[in-house]
C-alpha cells in the first residue's frame, strides 16, 4: 500500500522519471558529500584552529599583568596584533553583558568549536561574537577589574576548502544535470514521436512523415510500427478490392433476376421473390459501404457544425422533424464522407422509431462529444450492444422499410473507431435513445 501511495507523487513522463532516477543519487551523493566534509573535516580543522586561538588569548590573559606592571604591556600587545592579527582592548570596569551577542545558524559549528576550546583554555567568564563584525570576530573575557576583548579575523578559525568544495561539486553537478537533461530530450523525443504517430494513425490520420531514428531499441520498434501500419494498410487495401469484386460479381446475376421476376406474371410468389432480390441488392450495397467506409479517404480538417448542418438539412429534405444545437469554430481532422454517413446513419435509425431528433455537439476538454437524441421507444439496456453487430435487427419481420438492412449501427461504430473515438448508447432526455460520440481532439 505504500508503494501505491508512492506512485501517485512520481512523475507520468519518461523524460521527468528518467531525470529523477539521475537526480536521485546525485541529491544523496552532495548530500552524504556535504554531511562528511562540512560535519566532520570542517569541524575538525575549525576545532584546531580555535584551540590555537583559544591558546593565544590564555597566553595574553596570563601575561597581561605581570607585563603591566613592568611596563611593557604596549610593545607587547603591538607585537602580537602585529604577528598574531589580534586586537586587545580593555574596557576598565566594565562588565560581560546579561545576555550573550547573537549567533547564527551558519556560525553553529564555529561558536560551539570556539567555545569548547575557549573554556579548556581560560578560567575566566566569557563570550564571543561570530556574527556582528563583519569578516572579524571578538572574543569578551571578565577580568577583575574590566572586560578584556579580543578582536581577530573570522577565517583565523574557519576554513573555505570546505566552502569551495562543496560550491565547486554544486556546479559541476548543475552542468552535468543540464548536459543530461539535453541529451535525455533528444532520447525521448523519437519516443514521443513514435506515440504521436501511432496516436495518430488509430485515429485514421497520416503519418508519413514519421521517420525511425533515435537509439536502436526506439528504430526497432518505429520499424515495427511501420510495417505494422503497411500491412494494415495493404490488408484494408485488399479487402476493399475483394469487395468491390465481389460486389460486381453480384450485382450482375441479382440484376438479371430482378429483370426476370419483373417480367414473369405478377402473383404473391413473385412478389416476394422480387422483395427477397431488392433485399439481397440492398445487403449488398450496405456491406460494401460498412467493409469500405473510409479506407481510400484521407482525414482532412473539417468544420465540425458545418458537416452536421448539411447532414440536418439533407434529413429536412426528407421530411425529418430535426434541430442542432453546436458549438461553433469545432475543428477537427476527419473523414468527411465516411463521417457524414455516420451521422445519417444515426438519423435514420431515429427517424425510423421517433418523430423528433435532436443533434448537438460541443467540446468536453480533449475530446468532441456529439448526441443523437430521439423520443422514440428506444431499446432496452440489454440489446444495446446486440445492434451493433453486422445484419442484427431487433426487428423481426426483415423488411427493410420498417428495419432496415442491420447495418446501420454497425457501420456507425465502425467509422468512429476508425477515428479513435467511441459511440454508446444511452437513454435520451425525450425518453427514447441517446446516441453518444465521443471523438478525440
Amino acid at each position: 500500500m505504500a508503494g501505491l501511495g508512492l506512485k501517485r507523487f512520481l512523475p507520468r513522463g519518461l523524460l521527468a522519471r528518467t531525470i529523477l532516477i539521475i537526480v536521485t543519487p546525485m541529491v544523496l551523493l552532495l548530500s552524504s558529500t556535504t554531511y562528511v566534509f562540512y560535519e566532520r573535516h570542517w569541524d575538525t580543522v575549525t576545532r584546531r584552529l580555535s584551540l590555537s586561538v583559544a591558546g593565544e588569548v590564555g597566553m595574553v590573559i596570563d601575561n597581561l599583568q605581570s607585563l603591566a606592571d613592568a611596563g611593557n604591556l604596549q610593545p607587547f600587545l603591538d607585537s602580537i596584533q602585529d604577528h598574531l592579527l589580534i586586537s586587545i582592548a580593555f574596557q576598565d570596569g566594565a562588565t560581560l553583558p546579561a545576555a550573550p551577542p547573537p549567533s547564527t545558524v551558519q556560525n553553529r559549528i564555529l561558536d560551539r568549536t570556539l567555545t569548547k576550546a575557549l573554556s579548556e583554555r581560560l578560567a575566566q567568564p566569557f563570550q564571543i561574537d561570530t556574527a556582528n563584525l563583519g569578516e572579524a570576530m571578538a572574543i569578551l573575557v571578565q577580568m577583575d577589574d574590566g572586560v578584556l576583548t579580543v578582536t581577530t579575523l573570522r577565517e583565523r578559525v574557519t576554513s573555505t576548502t570546505t566552502f569551495i568544495f562543496i560550491m565547486w561539486m554544486g556546479v559541476v553537478s548543475l552542468v552535468l544535470l543540464a548536459i543530461s537533461i539535453l541529451f535525455l530530450r533528444n532520447q525521448v523525443k523519437p519516443i514521443r514521436n513514435l506515440a504521436i504517430a501511432a496516436e495518430a494513425f488509430g485515429k485514421g490520420r497520416d503519418a508519413e512523415d514519421f521517420k525511425a531514428w533515435g537509439a536502436t531499441e526506439v528504430r526497432q520498434a518505429a520499424h515495427a510500427f511501420q510495417d505494422m501500419r503497411a500491412r494494415i494498410q495493404r490488408h484494408m487495401t485488399q479487402r476493399t478490392e475483394m469487395l468491390a469484386g465481389v460486389s460486381h460479381d453480384l450485382r450482375t446475376p441479382l440484376t438479371r433476376m430482378r429483370l426476370q421476376l419483373e417480367m414473369l406474371p405478377q402473383d404473391k410468389e413473385v412478389g416476394d421473390l422480387l422483395a427477397d432480390v431488392v433485399e439481397m441488392e440492398a445487403m449488398v450495397e450496405g456491406y460494401l459501404a460498412f467493409a469500405r467506409n473510409q479506407d481510400t479517404e484521407v482525414a482532412v480538417e473539417t468544420d465540425l457544425p458545418q458537416l452536421l448542418e448539411q447532414v440536418v438539412l439533407n434529413a429536412r429534405r426528407s421530411g425529418a422533424d430535426i434541430d442542432l444545437v453546436a458549438d461553433e469554430n469545432i475543428l477537427i481532422p476527419l473523414h468527411p464522407n465516411a463521417f457524414t454517413r455516420c451521422i445519417t446513419n444515426l438519423v435514420d435509425n431515429a427517424r425510423r422509431y421517433a418523430t423528433h431528433v435532436v443533434i448537438s455537439a460541443n467540446r468536453v476538454g480533449a475530446m468532441i462529444e456529439i448526441t443523437v437524441d430521439d423520443d422514440g421507444p428506444g431499446i432496452p439496456a440489454d440489446k444495446r450492444d446486440e445492434v451493433f453487430h453486422p445484419f442484427r435487427r431487433l426487428e423481426e419481420s426483415r423488411n427493410p422499410e420498417s428495419g432496415g438492412s442491420g447495418l446501420g449501427l454497425a457501420i456507425a461504430r465502425d467509422v468512429i473507431r476508425s477515428h479513435g473515438g467511441e459511440i454508446t448508447l444511452l437513454d435520451a432526455p425525450a425518453g427514447g435513445l441517446r446516441a453518444l460520440l465521443r471523438l478525440p481532439v
